[in-house]
This record gives structure tokens, C-alpha cells and sequence, in this order.
């Protein structure tokens, strides 16, 4: 090692050109560091993992199928929730192209600079000729995923920047880091019919890294990484924002039924996260509040979407707060934010050509729905109080859409009165994340 003097800041000669140096390395003699992001004890930006993650998202079943899934079931596909095992079972028959398709409602906010790390643990049915069960971080045209077609275990590459659907498959004897064949720095054997722990953290800023692998006896295996920096002409998939995603399909006639086991689902942003996105609001006109007409009856004051439009159902919006004036004298009024309801009537109008979301504030119904936030307020001579929430909600708020489907579900500020004709003014404002 060099001597090095603090009074003069240099190094004591001592005829030497080549010293020692210390570096660190894991379990698998992966060098760990800033410099060298290669290990798993540091993030996909090469940041030792000790910084507070932001959970953007997690799901599990331990009482019944958690609604935060959109589900397609087709040929004699079905799903169940199992009681005992706290999991959603998705089942096909024998019969050719029998599927079931599970994804999630909403798509999770990758912030450039910030490590995006997602975990899915699954059981697949053992491997059977025409059967392909999926699992990972995709939708219909970008993401990475892990996949068992016949008895071919692969990572997936699946890219839309082209304009052309494209997937580039990397089969278990290809897997550029560790194999999971016993022969790899790990020493393990990949057995996929158990139950698994599937991990990948984004590198993307458009051109980064992806790392792939499982999770084994309380270790991140890393198996294989899609390189891309120095190697891309472009951007690798279209956005790193994408849903959680879970499939099994009958590519042909199978020998028996099949089931792949949903267990539970994380999607972290590693380093934290800061809401920077586009701010915009929608309220009742001045001098034009709405009118509650029937006493104790619920109406839609303000109710917002995302567009219906395939480039625009993907974007994230996040509700960051309303505020309500009741203004009829003596009149007390409970306020609702509902998710997933239906309004009736009305007309729904754009929030700019700029923006992802569509608004009705003149709807004259509504329907259904789970409620998100509830309170009360009131009007009197002697004025009301605004009310003013979610501020620091983040992504318990997220509109949400089914993917499945390209169908967008509202978001809605329900108001009632306890005295017919109950007028109240309201506003709602939102983030845009993806600009």
C-alpha cells in the first residue's frame, strides 16, 4: 500500500508504481460499488442498497383476489382465490388456447436516475408440452418477463420501438451470469416447479440495464442481464412505466388441466421517489355550484379518467386533492372519492391536448364503486370550511385502467346533502407523471 502525508497532500515515494488496492466483491465474487454495479448489494445504478425504497406498489391474497387486477379468462379459462393458500389460482382445461390473463390496473412510475426494482413470486405448473405460463414486468408491448414454453425456461425481452411488436428470448443455457444449472457462481439448481421468487431491477433512462434472476434461500441470484448502453441506436422498450403481469395459455392441445399459482407482488423505487410531474386542476364554475337535489342522494360533482386512447391509458395520474365549500345555510354534507364507479349524463371534456385525463362536471348520477377517502363539511351564514386532502397520497390514488381491456376507470368526487337542493363548489387536482 502507498503512504500518503496529510501535511503536504503526497505520496511518500518509495520507487513503486503498482499498489495495492482494496475492493470489495459479495458472496459470488461480484465486485460491489459505485464503480462496479454488478453485484446484487447494490442497485441497478450501482448504489449500495441501504437507502429507504419507496413501495410504489405491493399485492397479496390473504382474505380474497385483492382488486387490483384486471383478469381475462378465455376457452375454458378460469381463476379462483384459495382460501387456505392466500393465492389466485389461474386454470385451463386441455383444450387449445384456453388462457388466463391477470394484470394489474395500474402502471408503476419509473423515475430516470432511480433503480426500479420488481419482485413476483409465482408457483408454474409443471412444464407440459403446449402449455406457456408468464410472469414479470410487462403489458401487451414492453417489459421483461420470465417464461416456461413446453419445457423451455427463458427471460423475455418484449419491445414496441420499432412499431412492431418484437421479443427476444434468452433460454436458461444462455443466461450470461449464472445458469442456476450448479455450475454458476452460486452453485444452485433452478427447480421450476416450485415456487419462486422472480427479481428484476431497470436501469432505463432509455438505454440502461436490466437485471433478471431469483431469489434463493434469502439470496438475489443474479442470472441474466439485457445490456443495451454503447450496443442501442434508440431507446430499448418504450417506457420503463408498465403493469405487473401474470399468464397461462394452452398453445395447443395439453395432456391435463394446468394451474399456475399468483402468490404476491412489489414493485419498489429504490432511493426513494419525489413527485415532479405536470399539475392540473378542474372545478365547478364560479357561480355555478352544483345543486344536490334530493336529500341523503349521492351525485358526481367532479369525475376524472384517463383517456381512452391506447397511448394514453398507460400514463400515471395521481389525485393530490380537493377542496369543498357547501354554501346552503345549515345544510351538512358528506363528501365521497370513490374509485371505479360509473357517472350517468353529463359530458366528458379533455384537460388539454397535453393531457392524459378527461373530466364531467355536469354528471347526474352515479354508481357503484369503492370509496378511497370520505368527510363531512357543512354551510352556514357565518360561511364553511374548505377541505383540503391527500396531499402526500402518492399512488393510493392513482387512476387506474384495465389493460385488458383499453377501458379507463373514473376516479369521481361524490357529494350529499341532508336538505334537498344542497348547493356545494368543489375543485380536484391531479399529477401527471408521465409528460
Amino acid at each position: 500500500m502507498a503512504q500518503f502525508r496529510k501535511d503536504t497532500h503526497q505520496y511518500l515515494p518509495d520507487g513503486k508504481t503498482i499498489f495495492e488496492v482494496v475492493m470489495l466483491a459479495d458472496q459470488f465474487g461480484n465486485h460491489v460499488g459505485p464503480a462496479n454495479p454488478t453485484g446484487t448489494a447494490v442497485d441497478a445504478f450501482g448504489r449500495a442498497r441501504v437507502s429507504s425504497p419507496l413501495t410504489l406498489f405491493d399485492s397479496s391474497h390473504r382474505f380474497r383476489d385483492n382488486n387490483l387486477w384486471s383478469t381475462s379468462n378465455t376457452a375454458g379459462g378460469t381463476y379462483a382465490f384459495s382460501t387456505n393458500e392466500g393465492v389466485v389460482n389461474l386454470n385451463v382445461s386441455t383444450a387449445t388456447n384456453a388462457e388466463v390473463v391477470r394484470e394489474t390496473t395500474k402502471v408503476f412510475s419509473y423515475q430516470p436516475g432511480k433503480s426500479l426494482q420488481i419482485m413476483n413470486t409465482f408457483a408454474f405448473n409443471t412444464a407440459k408440452t403446449n402449455l406457456r405460463q408468464r410472469v414479470g414486468y410487462y403489458g401487451a408491448n414492453n417489459g421483461y418477463y420470465i417464461e416456461l414454453d413446453d419445457t423451455t425456461l427463458s427471460f423475455v425481452e418484449r419491445t414496441f420501438v420499432s412499431g412492431v411488436l418484437q421479443e427476444t428470448r434468452v433460454s436458461q443455457s444462455n443466461w450470461n451470469i449464472d445458469k442456476l444449472d450448479g455450475t454458476g457462481a452460486s452453485l444452485l439448481t433452478l427447480d421450476i416447479s416450485k415456487a419462486q421468487i422472480l427479481w428484476m431491477d431497470i436501469e432505463w433512462l432509455g438505454v440502461g440495464c436490466v437485471r433478471m434472476g431469483f431469489v434463493i434461500d434469502g439470496k438475489f441470484i443474479h442470472c441474466h442481464t439485457f445490456y443495451h448502453s454503447n450496443l442501442v441506436t434508440t431507446t430499448y422498450i418504450t417506457s420503463a412505466s408498465l403493469p405487473c403481469r401474470y399468464e397461462i395459455k394452452n398453445t395447443g392441445t395439453t395432456s391435463g388441466s394446468s394451474t399456475l399459482k399468483q402468490i404476491c407482488t412489489s414493485v419498489i423505487s429504490e432511493g426513494g421517489y419525489e413527485l415532479r410531474g405536470l399539475q392540473q386542476a378542474v372545478g365547478t364554475a364560479i357561480g355555478a355550484p352544483r345543486d344536490l337535489t334530493t336529500v341523503n342522494t349521492y351525485y358526481p360533482v367532479i369525475s376524472i379518467k384517463l383517456k381512452s386512447s391506447p397511448d394514453r391509458l398507460d400514463a400515471i395520474v395521481i389525485l393530490t386533492a380537493i377542496s369543498l365549500l357547501g354554501i346552503t345555510n345549515n345544510a351538512n354534507y358528506n363528501w365521497q372519492v370513490v374509485a371505479s364507479g360509473t357517472t350517468t349524463g353529463g359530458t366528458w371534456t379533455t384537460a388539454g391536448s397535453d393531457s392524459a385525463v378527461e373530466y364531467n362536471i355536469t354528471g347526474t348520477s352515479f354508481a357503484g364503486g369503492r370509496i378511497l377517502a370520505s368527510g363531512w363539511t357543512n354551510g352556514s351564514a357565518q360561511g364553511s370550511t374548505p377541505v383540503d386532502i391527500l396531499k402526500e397520497a402518492l399512488f393510493k390514488f392513482q387512476l387506474e385502467r384495465n389493460g385488458l381491456t383499453s377501458s379507463p376507470y373514473e376516479l369521481t368526487l361524490v357529494a350529499a346533502s341532508d336538505i334537498a337542493g344542497g348547493d356545494i363548489y368543489a375543485s380536484m387536482d391531479w399529477e401527471e407523471i408521465s409528460r
